[in-house]
């Protein structure tokens, strides 16, 4: 601070840990260019042509994987030997029988699930039938008689049966809740 020094210190542990401090008016970046003008190397260029040379042969790779693929559409065969040729057609043939294998693989599950389902549809048909005939032999079946009084229930008055239905309507005028209405059925 008093002779207005600029530093740096990077510590790194035994154990990976890095620690560092640099002073608050400069930056890493510009301590290391200051470093490399000081002292007339260039810290990044062998960085950079590595760099480089990766780039360029991610390009090469990226030309030849798009030359496979139109190779593989159709186009530009007219380069090919009858041996490149050849390998791309066995190529094509073992891409197709793995193709149809898992087509017939996705087909077979989707029947096996449609049989399955088929029989236990067959099982629901099957009881029902049997109960529908349970039915037929017994006219009290399903029916529960627990000694109520189902006339007043009902709404039988005077001797004779009536039966009322309830509609719940929405009423419109009041911005709200509902008028009851009966409705007499017989």
């Amino acid at each position: 601070v008093l002779c207005d020094a600029k530093v740096s210190i990077i510590m790194l542990s035994s154990t990976g840990k890095l620690h560092e401090f640099i002073s608050p008016s400069t930056t890493t970046k510009e301590l290391y260019d200051q470093y490399q003008k000081t002292l007339g190397i260039d810290l990044w260029s062998s960085h950079y042509e590595r760099m480089q040379e990766h780039l360029k042969k991610l390009k090469d790779v990226n030309r030849n994987l798009r030359r496979e693929i139109r190779q593989r559409m159709g186009e530009s065969l007219n380069d090919l030997s009858f041996e490149e040729l050849r390998g791309l057609e066995q190529d094509m043939e073992i891409s197709v029988k793995n193709i149809r294998e898992r087509k017939y693989k996705a087909l077979g599950n989707q029947i096996e699930t449609h049989r399955k389902k088929l029989r236990n549809v067959e099982e629901i048909h099957k009881n029902l039938l049997h109960e529908f005939d349970v039915a037929e032999e017994d006219p009290h079946y399903g029916l529960v008689d627990n000694g109520g009084d189902y006339d007043s229930v009902l709404g039988f008055s005077n001797g004779g049966p009536r039966i009322l239905s309830l509609r719940l309507q929405p009423n419109l005028h009041s911005g709200g809740g509902s008028d009851l209405t009966t409705y007499a059925l017989l």
